[in-house]
């Protein structure tokens, strides 16, 4: 059976630390990666945007 590609994404760690940094949840911190990419500085601003919108 054929191996399914790996998605390009975060180190769970990465998406860890992100959320506990931002107060997202790791879910959220997935979901701002896929609209926004990998800058760290635009992840955690809509991070701490959705946390502060509860």
């Amino acid at each position: 059976m054929a191996k399914d590609p790996e998605r390009p994404g975060l180190a769970a760690e990465a998406v860890r630390t992100l959320a506990r940094e931002s107060g997202a949840t790791e879910q959220q911190i997935r979901d701002i990666v896929l609209l926004v990419g990998f800058d760290r500085s635009s992840i955690l601003r809509e991070a701490r945007l959705l946390a502060k919108d509860g």
